[in-house]
């Protein structure tokens, strides 16, 4: 899969660097420097990354209409994005994104199914938190990998449609869908491109900028350029869209997303809006009120 070896060469790179520095300071004697300057490379760059997005993301919300965060909350989502990142990104997309296999062809008739978009420069193995209770309830899971990574939203929507067609199939029941970031979008735009309200239960998205995001005017990769705030194919993607299907969206936010913002970009209107503090874009996923709505309305 593509962006697993993207994942792997990128990390094997920083190894290097840091081994390489490491050993440079390390044969002079300067073992502080090459042990602290190693660990930096390795870890503190990537902390100090994420602080810069959470100070990004205190200006750009201000008079946004969500809670103002406490300083508190965004030490919180900082401390817990940073951790959580580090799992994601650097072990289970790279490494471990075959862990747990889709599981439509087990499911059983009339056990609804579920269809977990990830976001960008993310995999299947975003959802692998979610995978043991999933399985502990029963529910078939198809859990996609997009590509092309740097590609048009509008290119992944065969792999969605598939994933709906094999799920109807197994169960004989709509599967219920849900997007973490720019998987929200993709799923809209499934949604426009083949008039599917029939064809779900429903949409979760988690942390998607349906009205783009401040971060998006620094973006190069087509996929992300559409996700600048206010953007044409936003825009075109919003007029097509009725209030009865965007009633059928639980849309999940928070005040400290560190990647969504103004965080109320995160949000559709006449959907069920659900603001959530003290979580930033990738910790979103741990919050236990997420999974929870999911489930219920897998069983609904």
């Amino acid at each position: 899969m593509k962006l697993a070896r993207l994942w792997r060469l990128f990390l094997l790179l920083q190894a290097g660097v840091a081994f390489g520095w490491w050993w440079l300071w390390a044969q002079v004697g300067l073992v502080a420097v090459a042990v602290g300057g190693a660990l930096l490379l390795l870890l503190g760059l990537h902390a100090l990354l994420m602080a810069l997005q959470f100070m990004l993301l205190r200006r750009a919300n201000r008079g946004d209409p969500a809670p103002v965060p406490t300083a508190f909350e965004l030490l919180r989502a900082w401390a817990g994005e940073t951790v959580g990142a580090l799992a994601v990104f650097g072990w289970r997309q790279p490494w471990r994104w075959r862990l747990h296999p889709d599981s439509a062809a087990s499911g059983a008739p009339g056990q609804r199914g579920v269809v977990l978009v990830h976001g960008f420069v993310c995999n299947r193995g975003l959802w692998h938190p979610w995978r043991p209770r999933l399985r502990a309830a029963g529910v078939p899971v198809v859990a996609l990998n997009l590509e092309p990574v740097f590609g048009s939203i509008d290119a992944y929507v065969p792999a969605i449609d598939a994933a709906v067609q094999q799920l109807t199939r197994a169960t004989g029941l709509a599967p219920l869908l849900v997007g973490h970031s720019m998987g929200g979008l993709a799923i809209r735009a499934w949604l426009r491109a083949h008039d599917g309200d029939a064809r779900i239960h429903g949409v979760v998205t988690i942390g998607s900028p349906h009205h783009g995001t401040w971060l998006g005017r620094l973006a190069l990769a087509a996929n992300a350029r559409q996700m600048r705030l206010g953007s044409a194919w936003l825009r075109t993607l919003a007029a097509a869209e009725t209030p009865a299907r965007r009633a059928r969206f639980t849309c999940f936010y928070s005040h400290c997303d560190n990647i969504v913002f103004p965080c109320s970009t995160a949000t559709l209107p006449d959907a069920d809006n659900r603001h959530l503090r003290a979580r930033a874009h990738v910790h979103l996923l741990q919050h236990p009120a997420v999974l929870a709505e999911v489930l219920r309305r897998l069983r609904a």
